[in-house]
């Protein structure tokens, strides 16, 4: 069975500047690449109210090699040490960022002019910074969902696209998470937890009512909401027992509120439907059924069932779906891993 690459460290890093255009109706016919090119690289100030996003960027491995970039899940987690170690260095210039409001970008937390418009704007400005023609798109989960958003906007700049853990971003999908009538039917126990405490009208449809209490002034509040939805969220995640970082997170301060801030960021995009209700990603799937594509799903992934990777193949049959055997949802599972570094070697062929 594979295993990461080695560690490494990135040979660049820094901050890239996007800009702050009002794209949130985003379409095919609404940008493209010479826009982006003319008016992104530059950020305009035009009141005091304006956010001024700064993405951060590292580049690892080798930069003549083949670049590949990598989306975090989420919305809201940004990268690890470890996502750098899904690639052969050798090979791969492997490119890394935080999404907007993310991980080291700046401003933290913010859900200003955060979108997922406005996400896949920022992956073609730093396209276009590094001066890459075509790049392979690494996606997990909500990273997945991005990656498949942005390639069909901007399908001549991908080389091939290798998801994992599919989530469509229907209504469907987001609640199966976020309703009684999804994962709640096969973990009543944690379900019930969750949900405990809030009005009975919304119990059946918590969303709105968890976020309003995660992001609530009241620390007291706040923290009982976010140690009930991590313990949700750790019950649906992995195959075997709910994850260690469970209880370290909630004796790190730091930590807990690092975790905090990216549950505020996925429940802001789940109740605004990941801002891609009107253009569902199933539908525009003849855009970019010519890209070389893997799809890699864990058989038990109970955060984004198989269903969605399944439903996926059937619109996508040029796509190879490998089916994970006693897997779940997360990267880091060993059988995940393997599958996901046999893919990676194989892409290689791709240059």
């Amino acid at each position: 069975m594979l295993s990461l690459y080695p560690a490494i460290e990135p040979f660049k890093h820094y901050y890239l500047n996007v800009n702050n255009l009002n794209i949130s109706n985003l379409n095919t016919e609404d940008l493209n690449t010479s826009d982006l090119k003319e008016n992104s690289l530059k950020t305009k100030r035009t009141d005091e109210a304006d956010i001024n996003h700064q993405i951060y960027v590292e580049e690892c491995g080798n930069p003549l090699g083949i670049p590949v970039v990598f989306l975090h899940g989420g919305p809201g987690s940004g990268c690890n040490e470890s996502h750098r170690r899904f690639f052969d260095p050798k090979h791969y210039h492997i490119i890394l960022f935080d999404q907007r409001g993310c991980g080291r970008s700046r401003p933290y937390r913010s859900l200003q002019r955060n979108t997922t418009a406005h996400l896949i704007q920022d992956i073609e400005v730093i396209r276009q910074h590094i001066g890459i023609k075509k790049w392979l798109i690494f996606g997990g989960s909500w990273g997945a969902t991005l990656a498949l958003y942005y390639a069909q906007h901007f399908p001549q700049q991908v080389s091939g696209l290798l998801l994992r853990g599919i989530f469509l971003a229907r209504s469907q999908d987001i609640d199966w998470v976020y309703s009684e009538n999804g994962a709640a039917k096969l973990f009543p126990d944690a379900w019930q937890q969750l949900v405990q405490g809030l009005p009975k009208d919304e119990q059946a449809q918590p969303l709105s009512a968890i976020y309003q209490q995660l992001s609530s002034d009241n620390s007291k509040v706040s923290t009982a909401m976010f140690n009930k939805l991590q313990h949700w969220e750790a019950n649906l995640i992995a195959l075997q027992e709910p994850p260690e970082f469970l209880a370290s997170t909630t004796k790190d301060s730091a930590k807990a509120l690092k975790v905090k801030a990216s549950s505020i960021i996925q429940l802001y995009y789940s109740l605004n439907r990941c801002f891609i209700n009107q253009t569902p990603l199933l539908e525009s799937i003849d855009i970019i059924r010519h890209i070389p594509t893997i799809i890699i799903h864990g058989r038990y992934d109970m955060l984004c069932p198989l269903e969605q990777a399944w439903q996926l193949k059937q619109r996508w049959p040029e796509a190879k779906l490998i089916i994970v055997e006693m897997a779940g949802h997360v990267a880091s599972e060993p059988r995940i891993i393997d599958a996901l570094i046999k893919a990676t070697d194989d892409l290689c062929q791709l240059k």
